[in-house]
C-alpha cells in the first residue's frame, strides 16, 4: 500500500484542508472589501452617466457603458411550474439536472432511463477531525 502511515496521511489531509479554508476566509474578507468599493466606484460612475445624459464616456483608461441589466426570478415555484406547463414553455428553466431527484427517481425507478442520461459515479473518502485532535 504505502510507507506512510495512515495516520500521518490523515494529519496531513486535515492540515492542508485547514489551510486551505483559513486561504479562503481571507480571500472572501479581502474580495468583499473590494466588491463593496467597486460598487461604491461603479455608483458614482451611474450618476454621473445619468446627471449628463450619456449611455457610454469614453476616458484613456477604459469605456463606461450604462445599461440596463435584468433579472428574473419567482417566490411561487408551483405557480411557475404550472405556468411552463400550461404554456407548455420549458425553455424557461436552465437546463440541468437535479442532482437529488434525480438520485431519487433512479433508486426508486432503476429501469426508468431517460435517453442521453449521463452518469458518473467514482469512490471519495471524508476525513472528519478526531474530536481529541482540536
Amino acid at each position: 500500500m504505502t510507507d506512510i502511515p495512515v495516520d500521518r496521511l490523515v494529519a496531513a489531509y486535515i492540515k492542508m484542508r485547514d489551510k486551505r479554508s483559513e486561504l479562503l476566509r481571507a480571500y472572501e474578507e479581502e474580495d468583499e472589501a473590494i466588491k463593496v468599493q467597486m460598487d461604491m466606484v461603479e455608483s458614482k460612475l451611474l450618476d454621473l452617466c445619468k446627471t449628463i445624459g450619456a449611455d457610454s464616456l469614453k476616458t484613456q483608461h477604459g469605456t463606461i457603458i450604462r445599461s440596463v441589466k435584468t433579472r428574473y426570478w419567482t417566490s411561487d415555484w408551483e405557480a411557475m411550474h404550472k405556468f411552463i406547463l400550461e404554456h407548455k414553455m420549458p425553455d424557461l428553466l436552465e437546463k440541468r439536472v437535479s442532482q437529488s431527484t434525480m438520485k431519487q427517481l433512479l433508486e426508486e425507478n432503476p429501469d426508468l432511463m431517460p435517453k442521453g442520461m449521463n452518469i458518473d459515479s467514482r469512490y471519495a473518502v471524508t476525513i472528519r477531525r478526531s474530536s481529541s485532535a482540536n
